[in-house]
């Protein structure tokens, strides 16, 4: 049997061993028809009766005998070699296959069968693609939200629980998991009303054990703002911890007493400790807990137990509005040095609100209409307040320099400087005062003033309040205050529970009050 291989358009050929007048050009053009014909069309094997007429035509793709040695051998080899690597098939060659007919069909099914599953497995790529973003999408939509549907009530939790995430100096949250303490809380805790919600979000910050973070319920909230604004109602106390600042303490500390407030007037200085608040201790109570509970309507009395130093005091103070006004200036006259001299000019003050940097210029040009040479700037039992406008009131002294470092658990993150275009007494002596209740803001300024040589420092370590807070409100008007960052001063001192260290002690015979009574000695101050 002789086996030939044609393109399926009508051609034959004949042995030219029996036909001798077969065209040769015929022999040389046909391989690359054949070749060319394996990827556009069938492939017809035909065969030839007793008396060489054609017989029968099969599907096959491959050639035996006398014409695969001539003129097939080459194209046919690489056909073969194209059809096993890209049809995944075993080629057949020199005759060897009995069954031609059958594999030949089987080949043509199988082709027909790739073409379908090229076709259906596009699509099923498409699908396949389509179902893995979508099962990604909702992957990531389950991670970021819980399975469940969310009630008002949580969503304003998770507000709360986002603030911390994003603000809260400690990332590792006191050790903790806080996207699992998220998830965990949303299950087990109650939050069928607006209290069980704050309940939880005091719950949750609790594990922080930062006494610094603290939420503050619509009204608590809008009463801190006011504070900072200017006014308050209460007593007139700033108070916080004793030094070491764990808890662990017997009492609370009075910082400061705002001059001409109720306590200032009842006498209570700053380091004497609150024992009691009415009828309740402070031995377990929170600073922020003490602070509400001393303030209250205007003309309402509050009762305190005071220790000042070995003495114990009973007091009822009455509640007034208590206006911040931040800055007290006098120009005063130092005697025995000269006119020209000894004037100096003395600044108190009180509290970083929202006024007090344009207080304290204002307060600087005054006192320079009258010739002052020198500068008295007094921060003691100034608890602190804003963080920006102690900013502010650095700039005012420095012609350039470093202010404050800010710092997270990797280190320094950002740089409070300046460049003295802010300035407006750079030049002039200046002598600072503090004690232990400078703090927070107060303690950021002194230290600027003295790592910078700007000033020297006269008094008693300070407070040692070296961490920052920021004030967050949430949608529904209560707020959080969140521990955002701890800071450095200049020279990269962390004060934090140290305070910030003078470089001499108040002279003895400073006056306690240099507003009423202007007996500065000037020589002693200034000398560096």
């Amino acid at each position: 049997m002789e086996v030939v291989l044609f393109s399926s358009h009508a051609s034959l050929i004949f042995n030219p061993r029996r036909n001798p007048n077969l065209s040769p050009k015929m022999h040389t053009s046909l391989p690359g028809r054949i070749v060319k014909s394996r990827l556009q069309s069938s492939v017809l094997c035909l065969t030839e009766d007793v008396n060489n007429w054609p017989r029968s035509c099969k599907p096959i793709f491959y050639l035996v005998g006398y014409y695969r040695r001539r003129f097939f051998c080459q194209p046919l080899q690489r056909l073969d070699k194209m059809i096993t690597l890209q049809c995944g098939l075993f080629s057949v060659r020199n005759g060897r296959l009995p069954k031609l007919r059958n594999y030949g069909i089987g080949l043509q099914k199988a082709v027909r069968c790739s073409e379908k599953l090229k076709n259906h497995a596009s699509v099923l790529f498409f699908h396949l693609i389509v179902g893995m973003v979508l099962v990604m999408t909702v992957s990531v939509a389950v991670n970021r939200t819980p399975s469940y549907a969310l009630t008002e009530e949580n969503l304003l939790f998770l507000e709360a629980w986002r603030t911390i995430d994003r603000a809260y100096v400690d990332k590792t949250f006191n050790g903790q998991s806080w996207f699992r303490y998220r998830e965990n809380a949303l299950r087990t805790e109650p939050m069928n009303t607006r209290q069980e919600t704050y309940n939880a979000i005091r719950k949750m910050l609790a594990t922080l054990d930062d006494p610094f973070t603290r939420f503050l319920e619509p009204e608590k909230f809008k009463s801190l703002r006011s504070g900072t604004q200017g006014s308050l109602t209460g007593v007139g106390l700033s108070i916080g911890y004793p030094t070491g600042g764990d808890g662990s303490h017997g009492g609370l500390v009075v910082i400061s007493a705002s001059l001409g407030g109720p306590a200032n007037k009842a006498g209570i200085l700053s380091g004497d400790v609150i024992l009691k608040i009415g009828d309740t201790s402070t031995e377990s109570m929170g600073i922020y807990d003490a602070a509400e509970r001393l303030q209250g309507p205007e003309g309402s009395e509050v009762d305190l137990t005071i220790q000042s130093g070995p003495e114990i005091k009973h007091l009822s103070l009455t509640r007034e509005k208590i206006s911040f006004n931040p800055v007290h200036a006098k120009l005063c006259e130092v005697p025995g040095l000269g006119r020209e001299n000894s004037r100096v000019g003395y600044i108190k003050l009180t509290s970083f609100n929202q006024n007090a940097s344009g207080a304290v210029r204002q307060a600087i040009k005054t006192l320079r209409r009258n010739n002052v040479n020198a500068f008295v700037l007094d921060l003691r039992d100034n608890s602190g307040g804003l963080f920006p406008e102690g900013i502010e009131i650095a700039k005012i002294w420095l012609e350039k320099g470093v202010i404050v470092y800010i710092c997270d658990s990797q280190g320094v993150r950002d740089i409070y400087d300046t460049d003295g275009r802010n300035a407006v007494a750079a030049t002039e002596p200046l002598a600072v005062l503090v004690n232990k209740g400078t703090a927070s803001a107060s303690e950021i300024l002194a230290g600027a003033l003295k790592d910078n040589k700007r000033a020297v420092l006269f008094g008693e370590p300070t407070y040692g309040k070296g961490k920052i807070q920021s004030v967050f409100e949430l949608s529904d008007g209560s707020g959080l205050v969140v521990t955002v960052a701890r800071y450095e001063t200049p020279a990269h001192t962390d004060i934090d529970k140290v305070g910030v260290i003078p470089d001499h002690p108040l002279p003895a015979s400073f006056p306690k009050d240099p507003v009423s009574d202007c007996e500065l000695n000037r020589v002693e101050l200034f000398l560096r």
